[in-house]
C-alpha cells in the first residue's frame, strides 16, 4: 500500500486532529466486536517522517454497548473537540486533553444531539462558529458554537442526507441526498437558498467547496448512468458552469485540501485519485488501496501532502502523495535574500559599466584654477575678478 503505516481493524470512522506547532493526530472509530468488545475511540500519534501513525493508540474511550456502532465523526477546527455519531446512543462530544505524551479525551453532554438518531454526516464550519448534522432520516439541523443555539431544524430536508460541506466563509452549507438532489442552506439564519440544477438522469452525491479563497466554487459529484463526472458550480450565481471525468469508477468520497490546491476522490473499489485545482488534472493515481472495499474516510492532513483513507475491511493507511512538494518557510526567506543579493550585485555592476549621474565626464570644461589663484592675496580686495571667472553661482 502507498505510504506504508496503517491500522488493520473495524474502523468506521476517522479524522486528522490538529494541534499545536504543526503537530497532527489522527482520531479513529472503531465498531464493536460482537458482543466481545464495544465501539471505542482511539487517538494515534503521526510521524510525518515515515507517514505512519503509532503502532497503539495515545488514548482510547471505550463506548458503552447501548451505543452501538459509531457512524461518523467531526474534529472542531481548533483540535479540541471531537463530535461523533453512534447507530443506537445519538451524538456523543469529547474534549480533547493533552498532546502525544498525556493524551485524555473527557466525554461531555450533547443534549441538543443525544437522541437524533444515526447522522450520516457531522461537519464545523472552517472558522468554528457552527456545526451541522445530517440524519439517515433526512433531518438536517445547523447549531451555533458554543451556545449550540439552533439554526436550523429541518425534518424533511432531505430523503436520506448524504454528503455535506460548509463554504470557506461559513456563509453556505450544501447538502445532498440519496435521490440525487442538492440544496444550498445560508447558515446565518438557516434559509434555503436554492436546490442545484441537474437533469432527470443525473444524481448530485458528493459535495465539496473550493478552499483557496479565490475561486468561488462548488464541486459535485455527479453520476449519470455509469458514468461519474466532477461538476463545477460558480457559488455567486449557482449556475454549473462545467465538468470533468477524473475517477471513472463510482465514487464513494470527496475531500479537498485545507489550501485549496488539491481535490481528492475515492473509489467504492478502493481506489484513490488527487488532482490539482488551477488544471483540474490529475496529480496522484493509487490503485487498490483498499483492495475491492468502498473508501469510506478521505481527508487530507492539514499541514503535510498526506492523505488519510479508511475502510471497514482494510482499517485506516495513511498515503504520501506524489505531488510537487511545498515551498518551506526557511526557502522562501533564503529565496528572499538570494533576490536581494543579486538585485544589489546587479546594481553595483551597473553603476560600475555605465555612464551614470556621478560618473559622466566633463567636457569642453576650463582647467580647475589653482587653489591660490581662487583665494587670492588675503590683503585684495579684487573679489569681482574672482566670480567673474566662474560667472554668477546659481543657488
Amino acid at each position: 500500500m502507498d505510504g506504508g503505516g496503517s491500522n488493520q481493524g473495524p474502523v468506521t470512522c476517522g479524522s486528522w486532529i490538529r494541534r499545536p506547532d504543526k503537530v497532527n493526530l489522527v482520531v479513529l472509530g472503531r465498531s464493536r466486536l460482537g458482543d466481545a468488545s464495544p465501539s471505542q475511540l482511539e487517538i494515534f500519534s503521526f510521524d510525518p517522517k515515515t507517514t505512519s501513525l503509532s503502532s497503539s493508540p495515545l488514548t482510547t474511550y471505550v463506548l458503552e454497548h447501548v451505543d452501538g456502532d459509531l457512524v461518523s465523526i467531526a474534529v472542531h477546527p481548533s483540535g479540541e473537540d471531537i463530535v461523533c455519531s453512534t447507530t443506537m446512543g445519538g451524538c456523543k462530544l469529547f474534549e480533547f486533553y493533552g498532546g502525544e505524551s498525556d493524551a485524555r479525551l473527557l466525554a461531555k453532554e450533547l443534549s441538543p444531539l443525544q437522541d437524533v438518531g444515526p447522522q450520516k454526516c457531522i461537519a464545523f464550519s472552517v472558522d468554528g462558529s457552527r456545526i451541522a448534522t445530517g440524519g439517515l432520516d433526512g433531518h438536517l439541523r445547523i447549531f451555533e458554537l458554543p451556545s449550540l443555539r439552533i439554526i436550523l431544524d429541518e425534518p424533511k430536508a432531505h430523503k436520506s442526507v448524504r454528503d455535506m460541506d460548509f463554504s470557506l466563509d461559513s456563509e453556505f452549507l450544501a447538502s445532498t441526498s440519496t435521490d440525487g438532489s442538492a440544496r444550498i442552506w445560508k447558515t446565518e439564519d438557516g434559509v434555503p437558498l436554492t436546490t442545484l440544477t441537474r437533469n432527470s438522469d443525473e444524481n448530485i452525491e458528493l459535495c465539496r467547496f473550493s478552499r483557496d479563497g479565490t475561486k468561488p466554487f462548488l464541486f459535485c459529484t455527479v453520476q449519470k448512468g455509469d458514468k461519474c463526472v466532477t461538476a463545477v458550480w460558480d457559488i455567486s450565481t449557482w449556475n454549473r458552469i462545467g465538468h470533468k471525468r477524473l475517477l471513472r469508477k463510482p465514487v464513494s468520497i470527496m475531500s479537498t485540501s485545507l489550501d485549496g490546491k488539491y481535490l481528492a476522490l475515492g473509489s467504492k473499489d478502493g481506489d484513490i485519485c488527487v488532482a490539482e485545482v488551477k488544471k483540474m488534472e490529475i496529480s496522484h493515481y493509487s490503485k487498490r488501496l483498499h483492495l475491492g472495499a468502498s473508501i469510506a474516510v478521505l481527508e487530507f492532513c492539514p499541514t503535510e501532502r498526506v492523505v488519510l483513507t479508511t475502510t471497514t475491511e482494510w482499517g485506516a493507511v495513511m498515503t504520501k502523495l506524489n505531488v510537487p512538494a511545498d515551498w518551506k518557510e526557511w526557502q522562501i526567506y533564503a529565496l528572499l535574500v538570494g533576490m536581494f543579493l543579486a538585485s544589489a550585485v546587479a546594481f553595483y555592476i551597473f553603476f560600475q559599466n555605465s555612464d551614470s549621474f556621478w560618473k559622466v565626464p566633463v567636457r569642453n570644461q576650463p582647467a580647475r584654477p589653482n587653489i591660490d589663484a581662487v583665494i587670492g592675496d588675503p590683503q585684495s580686495s579684487d573679489d569681482q575678478t574672482v566670480w567673474g571667472s566662474f560667472g554668477a553661482l546659481d543657488m
